[in-house]
């Protein structure tokens, strides 16, 4: 059963609530106030902002002598609250309790508005009492204040032979943060115990933030480890979202793989996880999100558009990290076949590894399968305003380096079908091939080689790289929901080291809106303006970058494209201008654009921010050692 809290909306963004709660400094004060709480003797509960049940979801009451729920909203009436019918706040007078307990933080004017209703001798507390120190808020006056739990999680390890390596950069400074921010992090072994507890500082406005595996373990003296890194940023401004880049590096090319932020909010539902082929294992890594554990049997797996459920059999420890073998639960599976993630919000987006046997491993990520969306008849209506419409747009590597393939993958409870299409352009933006996929069922797992497609219709891409475009296609009928996802998936020839990312569509480049689209990282719809953070390998890795200038109806012919190196301080070191043709790509390297001495006078942990201020561009960035190996992932923007 999942857990009754809700953690994100669509409509309103994450919830501070959840994170307040489940923070880990709060834990030990959550206990403290129930251990008050249960000497008290009996106890009646003010609930006006209705998140009594949610903090039992966490802390529960179980054995509180719990005399009486009361609320204020007269609505609220017809609900029962911890199995109790529900009163008005007005009759608290006549409560027999000792103590109350108010279920909300800044709960002084509530308890303002009804102090003349406490019977005598009747003690008040609140979750105030399990509030984080001022010194770790942003806005004190404020306690949910989205502002204060800038937080998210990542995945750590370090062995003999593997390591993890977190990369991000200051954006805060640049968006108006007062101070310095500081970012507070507690790592947990796979069994969920605390490791250890730390504070980074940030050197400098805009500086880079790297958390290496290897710096950790010799700092802390730890031995091997695996498990989940919380990190809390301290001191932000304008943007609570802590965004970042996961490479995992290992002592020879055999391990080589990056992908990003877990998205700080559990979800119900997970998809893209892809079946492992013969000679792979598929492992993906739930981290528990929450100071509870994850009972047996409530988490799992099925098989795309089957309603068949094959559960965990072990209970997960609070904050611990599993490892789940597909095969294990789905020994039949083989890719191209894709699998749902049962997640019942109880851990963040979880990241998969695929092991080759005797070979090389890499690492992605699933995505969040939304249950709140429904068809939209407006989609296929608005192709006369919007051409293309919802666009998803993925690398084709240059060909002669890199094989390319596609895998559409339904990512909402709505998506019965899929019609859809593939649409494939050489860099210079022209068309060169076109794949009808029909109308796919739900239950349909398709890849798409689209090296063989280009081979298939005697087209080529006569800059040697380009992007496909995955849009919507009503020919066959079928119905969207504007939710377009897709795995895209990468091998280099010379070396078979693969790598693979998933994204959504969006709409792209258009001066009508709908529904919120295009996509503004900083505000209202149309969002007409790139912000892309590209981090920088260190020697003996080069970096590329593959951009792509997708355009629902046709916009400016090129971009106005500027590249701004900055060192490890923040310091901007040199620019650089590109311009991309409309519906096509540049594929680049770092070393190709930036010179030798440019680039030693960046240094170690650079990285570039890619902006243009009259279109919005897509990336995809990765790490190349030679042709011995390779990573990639799509980019982040803030």
């Amino acid at each position: 059963m999942a857990l009754k809290i809700e953690t994100y909306s669509n409509a309103k963004g994450g919830n501070s609530f959840f994170k307040a709660l489940g923070h880990p400094l709060s834990v030990a004060l959550a206990t403290a106030l129930l251990e008050k709480l249960h000497a008290a003797g009996g106890v009646a509960i003010y609930d006006p902002l209705g998140m009594i049940e949610g903090f039992a979801e966490f802390y529960p009451l179980a054995g509180l002598d719990v005399r009486g729920v009361y609320v204020q909203r007269l609505e609220d009436l017809t609900q029962s609250r911890l199995g109790l019918a529900t009163l008005p706040v007005s009759e608290l007078a006549h409560s027999d309790a000792a103590t109350l307990l108010v279920a909300a933080f800044d709960a002084g004017r509530f308890v303002d508005h009804i102090r003349h209703l406490l019977p005598t001798g009747m003690t008040v507390v609140s979750l105030d009492d399990m509030r984080l120190p001022d010194a770790m808020l942003t806005n004190p006056r404020r306690y949910l204040d989205p502002l204060n739990f800038a937080t998210n999680f990542g995945f750590l390890r370090d062995t003999a032979t593997q390591h993890t390596r977190i990369v991000s950069c200051d954006y805060w400074s640049g968006l108006g943060a007062v101070q310095l921010p500081r970012v507070w992090l507690m790592l947990f072994d796979t069994q969920g115990q605390v490791l250890v507890q730390w504070e980074e500082a940030i050197a400098a406005p805009g500086a880079s933030l790297i958390i290496d595996s290897q710096a950790v373990r010799q700092r802390f003296s730890l031995g091997e480890f695996t498990g989940t890194l919380y990190m809390h940023v301290l001191g932000v401004a304008r943007h609570d979202v802590v965004k970042y880049a996961l490479d995992t590096y290992g002592n020879d090319d055999t391990v080589l793989s990056c992908t990003h932020d877990a998205n700080a909010w559990p979800s119900d539902l997970f998809a893209g996880l892809p079946a492992p082929r013969d000679d792979e294992s598929v492992v993906m890594w739930i981290q528990n999100s929450h100071p509870v554990p994850i009972p047996l049997g409530a988490v799992g797996l099925n098989l795309m558009g089957s309603d068949e459920i094959r559960t965990v059999p072990e209970t997960i420890a609070p904050f611990a990290c599993y490892a789940l073998d597909v095969a294990s639960l789905f020994p039949e599976a083989r890719w191209p076949q894709q699998l749902e993630v049962q997640a019942g919000r109880y851990f963040v987006r979880p990241r998969y590894e695929i092991q080759v046997k005797h070979g090389r491993s890499r690492m992605a990520h699933v995505n969040v399968e939304r249950n709140d969306l429904v068809a939209d008849a407006g989609i296929p209506r608005m192709a006369d305003y919007l051409g293309k419409g919802y666009i998803l747009p993925a690398p084709i590597l240059p060909v002669a380096h890199w094989h390319s393939e596609l895998q559409p993958t339904p990512m909402s409870t709505a998506q019965q079908n899929l019609p859809i299409a593939a649409i494939v352009y050489d860099a210079s933006g022209s068309e060169v091939a076109r794949h009808s996929f029909g109308c796919l069922q739900r239950s349909d797992s398709v890849a798409l080689d689209l090296n063989a497609l280009l081979a298939g219709q005697g087209a080529t891409l006569a800059s040697g790289s380009g992007h496909v475009e995955l849009v919507y296609d009503f020919s066959h009928g079928g119905s969207a929901d504007g939710w377009l996802h897709s795995l895209c998936r990468y091998t280099q020839r010379s070396s078979g080291h693969m790598a693979e990312t998933s994204f959504g569509a969006h709409v792209f480049n258009t001066v009508l809106t709908y529904k919120n689209e295009p996509q503004s990282y900083a505000g209202a719809a149309p969002g007409l303006s790139t912000r892309l953070f590209l981090r920088l390998g260190d020697a003996p890795l080069d970096t590329f970058c593959h951009l792509i200038y997708p355009a629902s109806t046709p916009w400016h012919a090129q971009s106005d494209t500027q590249l701004t190196l900055f060192n490890r301080m923040g310091q901007a070191i040199a620019e650089r201008k590109i311009a991309i043709p409309c519906s096509g790509s540049l594929h680049w390297r770092y070393a190709e654009l930036f010179d030798a001495e440019t680039r030693q006078r960046a240094g170690d942990a650079a990285y570039i921010v890619i902006r243009d201020l009259t279109c919005r561009l897509f990336g995809y960035h990765g790490t190349l050692h030679g042709d011995t190996a390779f990573c990639m992932d799509h980019m982040f923007g803030f």
